[in-house]
C-alpha cells in the first residue's frame, strides 16, 4: 500500500484532529473493534483505499475472523455473524455516510439511539446529547463542507499536483 500524500505533512491540524476524534469514541465505552467495523464499513463506501488498508489490518491484529471482515460489505445478509449491535452501528455509519441520499431519516436514529442509548453521553459530568436526524443531517451537512474546503486550500490542492507527478 503506497501512500500517496503525506497528510501529516499536508494538513497536521486536520489529522491531529481526527486522532482526537477517534479518541473520544473510544472513551464512550463501545468497543474498540466495533469502532474499527464502522470505521472499515465507512471506509468501504467512500472507496478508500490507504483506510481501507489501515482498517484491516487493524482488525486483523485485534483477532477479527476473515469471513467477518469478507462479508462486511454485506453485513444486512450476513445472518448472525454480525450482532444487533454491530448490525445497528453499521446501519447508522452507513445512513450517515451517506447524508446527502439518505438525510439521515428520524426512523435511522431512532433504531440506533434503541440500541445505543447509554452511549450518547461519554461520561456522567458531560450534559446528554439529543439531537433530532434533521440536526444530525445538517451537521454531517457542515462537516463535507469544511473537508471541501480544505481540498479547495491552494497548498492541499498543489499537494495534490506535486504527488500526482
Amino acid at each position: 500500500m503506497t501512500q500517496r500524500l503525506d497528510y501529516n505533512q499536508i494538513a497536521p491540524s486536520g489529522i491531529k484532529a481526527l486522532g482526537t476524534v477517534y479518541g473520544y469514541i473510544l472513551q464512550s465505552g463501545l468497543p474498540a473493534e466495533l469502532v474499527d467495523l464502522v470505521y472499515l464499513r465507512i471506509s468501504q463506501i467512500n472507496n478508500c483505499a490507504y483506510c481501507l488498508d489501515m482498517h484491516t489490518r487493524d482488525l486483523i491484529k485485534k483477532g477479527v475472523k476473515v469471513e467477518k471482515l469478507a462479508l462486511l460489505q454485506a453485513w444486512a445478509e450476513a445472518g448472525d455473524l454480525f450482532s444487533a449491535r454491530e448490525r445497528a452501528a453499521l446501519a447508522w455509519a452507513e445512513t450517515v455516510t451517506r447524508v446527502a441520499d439518505t438525510n439521515v431519516p428520524d426512523e435511522a436514529f431512532a433504531a440506533a439511539r434503541a440500541v445505543f442509548a447509554e452511549s450518547l453521553s461519554v461520561s456522567a459530568s458531560e450534559k446528554p446529547v439529543t439531537a433530532t436526524s434533521k440536526e444530525i443531517s445538517g451537521a454531517v451537512r457542515s462537516f463535507s463542507s469544511s473537508a471541501s474546503s480544505l481540498l479547495s486550500q491552494p497548498a492541499f490542492s498543489a499537494s495534490l499536483l506535486s504527488a500526482s507527478t
